[in-house]
């Protein structure tokens, strides 16, 4: 218009917005007139703060329904009679209802809305963690289906809660299964703070049926263990039965039919499948929740995604399963002669001296593996990442739980100035776990830290495209395209014959501690618990605090066995 003037104001640092096409004599809008151009920093720093403000509210939902959730347990623990077992479960059936509610609103609405998605993290959801919660989801699923078969034979005597409660699980697990499968890497950019609340809701509800979990089993465990001990002092009487809940009382036993005994049998097998379901959907759950209105630039995403392959690999999978398969006939062994009323001493030293042959090897692998990775002068991957913060802080963790008992059994041991083979091992075994929790630790850590291995092959393809490239564009010679042929060919040989061997060296020792720590696993996971019926730390402790030391422990170390795996194998892979 001929009455306006062009202002000479500088445009705003921070703002981008303004057409750089658009010449001030023939622009008719003063775009650094408008309130929303000028203060766009301004925005920026808001939208920051609202999605801390959102994090924060999410994150206080899920602090008080944890610690009303730890209320209901630990009364149902310290005074079962005002509050019981059912009283929990129709709590904790309140809070899945809410979470298929909000699962369901997610799948069939937020997710499909236009530009919800926009981003995908690569580095969420990787296929091994994808796949556990499938396998230790269906496990969790047929627990369920055991407990609804032994308790409608029990009818008679259980509450309809106990048949209700599995039967709610069954359609969370497969509900949450499926929304962590197919969505667990996205960048959700609608409804942020709903979706943040619906998040920290299943992570709580989640965080409960662990919680829940390893009260049951304490429990298990402890009337097990003084059940025990009643038997050595008064020989006769009939062995104990373990209990397949832990409210059960002598008049709702399970009846001499086969049918009882093999879902008691079941349900007792598959119980240590649902504490790891419960742990692995939390830990995707929390990176989906820190993915809320996440932005991914094109450039911050991998160029190339490593595959799984054995290619290349000898000693690590061989070492691997004689370890396993040592370790299985250990524990074979240990559950017939621990098990039974009067414990063997003999068997607790061929447990313990397992140990102690395998878990130097483990340190003494981890540690070549981190001096490796020394020598490569690798770049870092220093880009934000959710996935690989929550694996460090889970590791670093759970391994406290294994450290602290090993620490306390230290102790026990040197201040009774106890002597034997048997003390002796145990001393030593809990020295040599602590390093080796540490060693694998600093190992895996710093190989989730590296940038993924380019092959030699990939290396010269790469280059030999560059070179085609040039000699397009420059129209060089063929001698000097040759030249430049035998130049690449060189750099290869170099590469392959310096860095081979370290690559080689590093998938092996991470394939050797990935089955190493899945035998580690399974041995305390499926009833090995020597540091509670040796009978060293518990006499010098006292019974009830070691079984609050064990029950604190025990269940973080196994998770952080579960969890090296998944570290581990990332490491193969990338390297």
């Amino acid at each position: 218009m001929p009455g306006n003037k062009v202002s000479k104001q500088k445009p705003c640092n921070h703002c981008k917005s303004r057409p750089a096409s658009a010449s001030p004599d023939t622009s008719t809008i003063h775009y650094e007139n408008f309130w929303l151009y000028r203060h766009c920093s301004s925005l920026q720093q808001s939208d920051r703060q609202a999605q801390k403000a959102g994090q924060l509210f999410s994150g206080l939902l899920a602090m008080n329904v944890v610690f009303l959730g730890c209320a209901f347990i630990s009364s149902m623990i310290f005074n079962h009679v005002t509050i019981t077992l059912a009283d929990v479960w129709i709590l904790l059936s309140i809070l899945k209802v809410l979470c298929l509610c909000w699962i369901t609103y997610y799948l069939l609405g937020t997710s499909r809305q236009p530009h919800a998605v926009l981003h995908r993290d690569p580095h969420a959801g990787p296929i091994w963690i994808r796949g556990s919660v499938l396998l230790f989801g269906s496990f969790s699923v047929l627990l369920n289906v055991f407990q609804i078969g032994y308790s409608s034979i029990l009818i008679h005597c259980k509450s309809r809660v106990e048949i209700v409660f599995p039967s709610i699980e069954i359609l969370f697990i497969c509900t949450q299964a499926f929304l962590l499968w197919h969505h667990s890497k996205d960048c959700i950019q609608v409804q942020h703070n709903f979706t943040r609340c619906g998040l920290m809701l299943t992570i709580a509800t989640n965080l409960l049926l662990w919680l829940l979990a390893v009260a049951n089993d304490s429990i298990h465990m402890e009337v097990e263990s003084q059940l025990r001990e009643v038997e050595q002092r008064f020989e006769g009487k009939a062995p104990f039965s373990h209990p397949c809940l832990c409210n059960e009382t002598n008049l709702c036993t399970c009846p001499n039919t086969t049918n009882c005994k093999i879902f008691q049998k079941g349900y007792i097998l598959l119980y240590p499948f649902n504490t790891e379901y419960c742990l692995i959907c939390c830990s995707m759950l929390y990176v989906m929740w820190k993915n809320v209105g996440r932005r991914i630039s094109h450039h911050h995403a991998p160029q190339i995604k490593p595959k799984f392959k054995l290619q290349g690999v000898v000693f690590g999978p061989l070492l691997g399963t004689t370890a396993v398969v040592t370790g299985i006939c250990v524990f074979m062994m240990y559950q017939i002669q621990a098990t039974g009323s009067v414990p063997n001493h003999q068997v607790f030293v061929m447990y313990y001296s397992y140990y102690i042959v395998i878990l130097p090897l483990m340190s003494v692998g981890a540690v070549i593996g981190t001096i490796i990775h020394a020598l490569e002068k690798k770049e870092l991957d220093t880009l934000k990442n959710p996935a690989r913060s929550l694996d460090v802080i889970l590791l670093t963790g759970a391994a406290l739980g294994q450290i602290g008992m090993s620490y306390f059994s230290i102790v026990a041991i040197v201040a009774t100035d106890a002597r034997g083979v048997l003390n002796s091992l145990i001393l030593s075994h809990a020295v040599l776990l602590i390093f080796q929790n540490i060693t694998q630790n600093v190992f895996i850590i710093d190989g989730l830290h590296r940038q993924p291995y380019i092959s030699p092959d990939k290396r010269e393809e790469m280059k030999e495209e560059q070179n085609h490239e040039a000699y397009d564009q420059r129209r060089v010679s063929m001698l000097e395209l040759g030249q430049e042929i035998r130049k690449v060919s060189r750099s290869y040989m170099h590469s392959y014959s310096h860095l081979n061997w370290k690559r080689r060296a590093l998938r092996e020792i991470s394939f050797f501690l990935v089955l190493c720590n899945i035998i580690l696993w399974i041995m305390p996971t499926f009833g090995a618990h020597p540091v509670f019926e040796n009978g060293q730390e518990k006499s010098f402790y006292g019974y009830s605090t070691w079984f609050a030391i064990v029950n604190f422990g025990l269940p973080l170390s196994v998770f952080y066995r579960m969890h090296s795996v998944g570290g581990l194998l990332e490491v193969y892979i990338t390297a």
